[in-house]
């Protein structure tokens, strides 16, 4: 692996985990720049331009000056950026409990084995189901976790019918639900959840309890 070798970064910053089986957890973010999704409800929609380009080795410098030893790759679509493989297999190198959050939509066969996957499954609400890579479900690991974010009930309806026509949905730890933000009523999702023959949990952003919209958090 060539340390040298570089990638674009909108920010790296610490703060608590907010989703997934992490949640709480004080970790590092490094979040790279670009996306080819335009999902309705981003909230990541800045670090679609811009950013700075880091060597490898300045990326992992710079996670080593903070004191977490969980650190978040996310995006954007970090995927989309060929470099990410060799940034995950650093860090994990490097001796970090390492996610990677990404959309779907991108092949996830060279992610490291030590790497847990957040994948995320697009709903019809999302504006981007049709970009849904499903030949990513039978690759999924028992480390790895599935989100889905529901912006009504016909797509909560829609990830039912899609977990019954895919059941590798379920060789990941945890299918997460998760309410498009100010979109769908917590109450009404989590009846849905409840009254699921599938073994889903809901899960709501800790990190925007606290802090809102706030970039950096």
């Amino acid at each position: 692996m060539s340390e040298s070798a570089s990638l674009r970064i909108t920010e790296i910053f610490t703060s608590l985990q907010g989703e997934a089986l992490s949640a709480g957890y004080p970790t590092t973010f490094v979040r790279l720049t670009g996306c080819p999704l335009r999902c309705v409800y981003c909230d990541s929609a800045y670090a679609f331009n811009g950013g700075e380009q880091w060597s490898i080795a300045e990326v992992v410098a710079e996670v080593k000056n903070r004191r977490p030893s969980r650190v978040c790759v996310t995006g954007g679509e970090p995927l989309a950026q060929p470099n990410c493989w060799l940034l995950l297999s650093a860090l994990a190198d490097a001796g970090y409990t390492v996610s990677l959050e990404t959309s779907g939509a991108m092949d996830v066969s060279e992610v490291d084995p030590r790497v847990s996957i957040v994948l995320d499954i697009k709903t019809p609400g999302s504006g981007e189901s049709q970009r849904n890579l499903l030949t990513n479900l039978p690759k999924l690991k028992a480390t790895d976790q599935v989100k889905v974010v529901i912006t009504s009930q016909e797509d909560f309806r829609w990830f039912e019918i899609l977990c019954d026509q895919h059941p590798e949905i379920f060789q990941a730890q945890v299918v997460w639900i998760s309410p498009a933000y100010e979109q769908v009523d917590l109450k009404d999702l989590a009846s849905w959840v409840i009254d699921s023959a599938h073994p889903f949990r809901m899960q709501l952003q800790l990190h925007k309890l606290i802090w809102g919209e706030e970039i950096g958090r």
